[in-house]
């Protein structure tokens, strides 16, 4: 399979971008994007779109309950959303009684679906956020840290910074897409696809499958004690008749499959839900990865 030309493959065996932006150009790209466009507040979800992202926050909440003592007046557990986009994890732990701090480069998202959780945004450079909570001691029961690995110039220094924040009985939540996966590399050999079309920099910098997200995080001070998948849509690339690369039209029905499939799994009880996308994750499967990570 050739790599493309963009990327090398870092020692703890994750795929990254060659040429990186400096940091005051991805704070620029990042401050145009966010900041002037209002990025992250303009999504408007179905009922079903809706209703699915509340079971995937379940989901996440039946593992946190394994490690996390639940909420009680004397004993209120943390959380910090490190870019926390529209705040639906905020508002789902807010609900169940915990104190949440969320960072976001923008408020877009937080106004437009979780107005109840705006008191608990702080708006600005996520990274310069993070450094003054490493500086001040701060200490999370929880760190969640969704869909920002794969954007930031360093995520082995990013990793030992969360390590910082997480309290020694905490956990550490990380969602990557899950890039060069088996599921992607198949449908290159077998001609599916034509390139590495998840490749997309300037916003994606590093590319994580199951295994090098694992072993990064064990370089980085961690152990992983459980990991999810999502609903594998890459499989999707195998039909002539629901390959959404070759065929752009095939996008919104393929997500909305996506959707579909995943809230009917919801019809049986979520320990055997968690137990399926469990074995997703450990098969490499899954558009997107989560593990759930305690100091090492």
């Amino acid at each position: 399979m050739a790599i493309d030309a963009r990327l090398k493959k870092n020692d703890l065996g994750f795929w990254e971008i060659i040429s990186k932006p400096t940091l005051p150009e991805l704070q620029k790209y990042y401050a145009q994007k966010y900041y002037q466009g209002g990025f992250g507040g303009a999504l408007e979800y179905s009922a079903e779109e809706l209703k699915q992202i509340q079971l995937k926050l379940k989901e996440y909440w039946f593992i946190v309950n394994k490690y996390i003592l639940p909420a009680t007046s004397e004993n209120i557990p943390t959380l910090l959303d490190v870019g926390c986009g529209e705040g639906h994890i905020l508002s789902f732990l807010k609900s169940k009684g915990w104190s949440v701090k969320g960072f976001d480069f923008s408020d877009a998202g937080v106004r437009s679906k979780n107005i109840d959780c705006i008191e608990n945004l702080v708006v600005g450079d996520i990274y310069s956020l993070l450094e003054k909570e490493c500086s001040e001691g701060k200490k999370y029961q929880v760190v969640w840290l969704q869909n920002v690995l794969e954007h930031v110039l360093n995520p082995i220094e990013l990793l030992q910074n969360l390590r910082k924040l997480v309290a020694e009985n905490g956990l550490a939540v990380v969602t990557v897409p899950n890039d060069y996966s088996v599921t992607q590399i198949g449908a290159l050999s077998h001609g599916h696809i034509d390139s590495a079309f998840w490749v997309a920099p300037p916003d994606h910098l590093n590319y994580f499958d199951i295994d090098s997200l694992i072993s990064t995080s064990a370089a980085t001070g961690w152990k992983c004690v459980d990991a999810l998948a999502n609903f594998p849509i890459d499989w999707l690339l195998f039909h002539p008749g629901s390959n959404y690369v070759r065929d752009k039209t095939a996008g919104e029905p393929a997500h909305l499959a996506r959707i579909q499939i995943e809230n009917l799994l919801h019809d049986k009880p979520i320990e055997d839900v968690v137990k399926f996308w469990s074995a997703l994750a450990k098969l490499g499967m899954g558009r997107n990865l989560t593990i759930f990570l305690c100091p090492n």
